[in-house]
């Protein structure tokens, strides 16, 4: 009996020692498997996720090299920056300096006493493509070129830019984001311009203060959404001989009218008037 007994109990310890050793086994498969995946799934990861790209520097930009119109924003004052632009009006031309009005697709320029002679002033027409070389600089809000050089881009076809309407911008930070370009206002109201000491009512003066005369700029106010805004006929770019000046000194307070001209700016916006045309 006690045999019998001896025998089942070693059968018994030897079957527990089996379950045991099998369990260990799968476990250790388990678990092998497990980090098996896990560096697989790892590995995939580390090969889809693209390596980090830096973003494009706008303002590193060789010097001599042209710039697109958002990199000659992004440079700082003062600094040397070169662009290649359309002639869109001359202003003025004295000892061997010129004052232009460019534009691209993208943007408009302000080229200040640029060195030019006489002769290539004449070439300067609406529409020619040039490169400037000279300094961003910034003059009572107006950002320009100063102290520039300039070469004929030879072969271009010439580029003439249409008027931006930007009257809605009026009164926002975003209208000077069109600065220097070719813009239109559409429905405004000729509002009274004085001068001081005086209570009398004029639609337009000679010179910001009323001081100047016949062949001077002209100043006008214009109001748009309850704001009044000065604009300018100034005489280097449109005489006393032109459509523009004549429509100007011919307007009364009251009347609506379209206008057109370069966004330039004197401590706010101060447009310079190429085009006045009476609509009501």
């Amino acid at each position: 009996m006690k045999k019998i007994l001896s025998v089942l109990l070693a059968l018994g310890l030897a079957c527990s020692l089996a379950a045991c050793a099998g369990g260990a086994s799968s476990s250790e498969a388990v678990s092998e498997e497990t980090a098996s995946t896990e560096t697989a799934s790892s590995e995939a990861t580390e090969e889809t996720v693209p390596a980090e790209q830096d973003a494009p520097q706008l303002d590193a930009v060789a010097s001599g090299e042209v710039m697109n119109y958002d990199q000659y924003m992004a440079a700082d004052l003062d600094t040397e920056v070169t662009i290649q632009a359309y002639v869109q009006a001359k202003q003025s031309w004295w000892e061997d300096k010129a004052t232009v009005y460019l534009q691209d697709q993208d943007g408009g320029y302000f080229a200040y006493d640029m060195a030019c002679s006489e002769e290539d002033y004449e070439k300067l027409t609406e529409g020619t493509c040039i490169r400037v070389t000279g300094f961003k600089s910034e003059w009572c809000g107006e950002v320009e070129i100063v102290d520039g050089t300039f070469e004929f881009v030879e072969d271009a076809e010439p580029f003439v830019s249409m008027p931006l309407d930007v009257t809605e911008l009026l009164g926002t930070d975003e209208l000077i984001y069109a600065q220097n370009q070719r813009v239109a206002f559409k429905g405004l109201t000729v509002a009274p311009s004085t001068v001081e000491g005086s209570d009398e009512e004029y639609a337009f003066l000679y010179n910001w203060d009323g001081s100047g005369e016949e062949g001077d700029d002209l100043y006008f106010n214009v109001s748009y959404n309850d704001e009044v805004y000065t604009f300018t006929v100034e005489s280097y770019l449109c005489d006393s001989t032109t459509d523009v000046y004549a429509a100007v000194k011919n307007l009364q307070v009251g009347q609506t009218i379209d206008a057109e001209g370069f966004l330039y700016w004197y401590e706010g916006v101060n447009p310079h008037i190429t085009s006045v045309t009476v609509t009501g």
